[in-house]
């Protein structure tokens, strides 16, 4: 029997993998995707890091990148590749999982073949993006306006003729929205806030995550009042000039989109006739259904102490502050990871104590 499965075989999965080896414990890497990387493989083509390379190791291998550059998304993914090929991390592809449960020993991992993995302890490193989240009205719209979620988009040159509405203030949401209305014969209609908060990437010389680093902006507790202040706060927009965007001639900001019904979008400046496509960056939510027993919190989100779930030997990395600001991004996930291999090897100590004491 393994010690642990790590489903996951992103930077979480392989940071907590690197881990486990280092510890000498017996582990597989399953992922539902047919190649590492492929989680950002999957992403639109021209997204880029907001983070330079320095910012971007993880424990073990330095990214293969000049200091100060962005890598795209295809140099993530042959980074992940030659971190699987460097430590031989057992990496099982095309693997769905569907179920796990625990009894009174170790869990079983239901896959999507039907195939059951069994392991003393489990590790998730799913990420936050789950489920591709469209309001409801998206399925008021008739069928000949061409709609796609930004998880789906790759480049403008899947949308139809004529003029096309991007949802969504996020980051992917401005990137997008960049991208398409580059083209200036094509009206674009912007659907969101316009009272964004931007931050350019590099400050007085100094890369945003430079400054970020040594103010500690990345290592504030979010149970810290820094922390839940910085978490609750609308988070900016970074490396995106979002008002030279917005003051492009054949962009047409409407506010928030309301309300839809066949070719009429409703949004809270006008009522939409003329829109041939729409992209939803309207982000995810989360589904963690499928572990049985697991105990959520109003956000759908495992209830957990810095990865430490309420389920024994159940454990999470990879998730939206995790512990801090910094366990979203490349280079802050192999805190996390050392946290979680020092927990386990301390609890492993204390069972030992206590088997030797009895």
């Amino acid at each position: 029997m393994l010690d642990f499965i790590v489903v996951g075989a992103a930077q979480a999965g392989l940071s907590m993998a690197y881990q486990l080896k280092q510890m000498g414990k017996t582990y597989l890497v399953i992922d539902k995707e047919k190649e590492i990387g492929a989680s950002w493989l999957n992403r639109w083509d021209s997204l880029t890091l907001f983070t330079p390379t320095q910012f971007n190791h993880l424990e073990g291998l330095e990214f293969p990148a000049p200091k100060g550059h962005y890598p795209n998304k295809y140099e993530v993914a042959t980074y992940f590749k030659k971190y699987v090929e460097k430590f031989k991390i057992p990496v099982q592809l095309n693997t769905l999982v569907t179920k796990i449960v625990k009894d009174d020993h170790h869990f079983f991992v239901t896959t999507e073949d039907g195939k059951i993995l069994e392991a003393k302890q489990v590790v998730v490193a799913t990420g936050p993006f789950h489920i591709p989240y469209t309001p409801p009205c998206s399925k008021l719209i008739t069928e000949d306006i061409f709609q796609i979620h930004s998880n789906y988009y790759k480049n403008p040159s899947q949308l139809e003729e004529g003029p096309a509405m991007i949802v969504g203030a996020g980051d992917s949401g401005f990137q997008i929205l960049d991208e398409i209305s580059a083209n200036k014969d094509r009206k674009t209609y912007y659907s969101g806030d316009t009272d964004i908060k931007t931050l350019p990437q590099e400050i007085l010389g100094k890369t945003l995550w430079w400054w970020f680093t040594k103010t500690g902006f990345l290592s504030f507790s979010k149970n810290s009042w820094l922390g839940k202040k910085i978490s609750r706060a609308k988070q900016p927009v970074i490396g995106t000039d979002v008002k030279e965007i917005l003051h492009r001639e054949n962009v047409v900001s409407v506010g928030r989109t309301n309300d839809a019904h066949k070719h009429e979008i409703e949004t809270e400046n006008e009522t939409l006739t003329d829109v041939k496509n729409i992209v939803w960056a309207t982000g995810y939510r989360p589904n963690f259904n499928w572990i049985e027993g697991l105990e959520l919190d109003t956000d759908g989100y495992p209830k957990h102490h810095r990865g430490i779930s309420k389920m024994k030997g159940l454990y999470f990395i990879g998730l939206p502050w995790l512990h801090t600001r910094g366990s979203a991004t490349l280079g802050g996930i192999k805190k996390d990871a050392q946290y979680l291999a020092n927990k386990i090897e301390s609890d492993k100590t204390q069972t030992e104590l206590v088997q030797k004491v009895s």
